[in-house]
């Protein structure tokens, strides 16, 4: 499958481990079988947009959250801000503060040489 695929599939997942919902749960709430929950989340499926729609509803997130960020690329094809933001869609609201505010700390410092 494409990448977009699979980075759908894996913000989908990580939404619904952060609303602690089983793929089963997910699929109940959002009228989807668990199966086609999983193949989605690894990237096995190409999912439609009234499927999307549905899992998005059932998680609580906006269509434009799962699709944000998707096509910025680094010159070097390394996308360093997207690998951060996928990471910090695996995390806790209460860790997303956490390290939020330790970035901010770094910046603070970024003109500093050790």
């Amino acid at each position: 499958m494409s990448q977009l695929t699979k980075v759908v599939g894996q913000r989908i997942r990580n939404y619904r481990l952060q609303a602690g919902y089983s793929q089963e749960k997910t699929a109940e709430r959002s009228g989807c079988h668990p199966t086609y929950i999983g193949q989605l989340e690894r990237g096995e499926k190409n999912a439609t947009i009234e499927s999307i729609g549905k899992i998005a509803k059932a998680l609580d997130v906006s269509l434009s959250a799962l699709f944000e960020n998707i096509d910025a690329q680094d010159a070097d094809g390394s996308n360093i801000p997207q690998k951060c933001y996928e990471l910090l869609l695996t995390k806790t609201r209460t860790e997303q503060e956490q390290i939020y505010r330790i970035i901010l700390e770094l910046d603070k410092y970024k003109g500093i040489r050790m």
